[in-house]
């Protein structure tokens, strides 16, 4: 594991924090975190086993990032432009599979509904469309992931309320298209 995501996983061991969006906001104001990168594959998907963890705490959160981190490292950088699905969509998909055991031989309802998962978050950023903003991302899937959890498996985690606090260092801010910029 890198120096970055040795860095996400310490943060995430050491909150009690239950909101995933606010756990992802504070690992994304560390020195170690870019604007936008592949690190964000392991923070929003980090940032959500966390927050559940520290709701439930019935599985072993250091194995669940380690796992994690083991399937982010291998999402490159740039895959929403490149290959039309966001880092952030699969980085919290693949934490709810961390979280169940889900394998591609699956057969429960784990598999499809981190399928469902996956297309929910996809349709909301699909409705602002590009460029790419790895904040703007981590927070659509985020909260979108919050309510799901909640629907789906009476989940209740924080959801505070989101507003951007990196839009002056990112020059292709969408700016009044983003629901975050204030």
């Amino acid at each position: 594991m890198n120096e970055v995501y040795n860095r996400i996983k310490e943060i995430c061991l050491n909150t009690n924090d239950n909101d995933p969006v606010g756990i992802a906001r504070k690992i994304m104001h560390d020195d170690l975190i870019k604007m936008h990168g592949p690190e964000h594959h392991f923070i929003d998907g980090a940032s959500l086993l966390c927050a559940i963890y520290n709701v439930k705490k019935d599985f072993d959160l250091e194995m669940a990032l380690n796992n994690l981190a083991l399937r982010s490292e291998k999402m490159p950088g740039a895959i929403c432009g490149y290959w039309g699905i966001c880092g952030a969509v699969a980085s919290v998909s693949s934490a709810m599979s961390v979280l169940h055991h889900t394998t591609p031989l699956t057969s429960d309802d784990y598999y499809k509904d981190h399928m469902e998962l996956s297309s929910l978050i996809l349709k909301k950023m699909s409705e602002i469309g590009g460029p790419r903003c790895c904040k703007r991302h981590a927070y659509l899937a985020l909260e979108t992931a919050i309510d799901y959890v909640k629907d789906k498996y009476d989940i209740v985690l924080g959801k505070s309320k989101t507003i951007c606090e990196f839009k002056a260092n990112n020059p292709t801010c969408l700016k009044d298209k983003c629901p975050y910029f204030r």
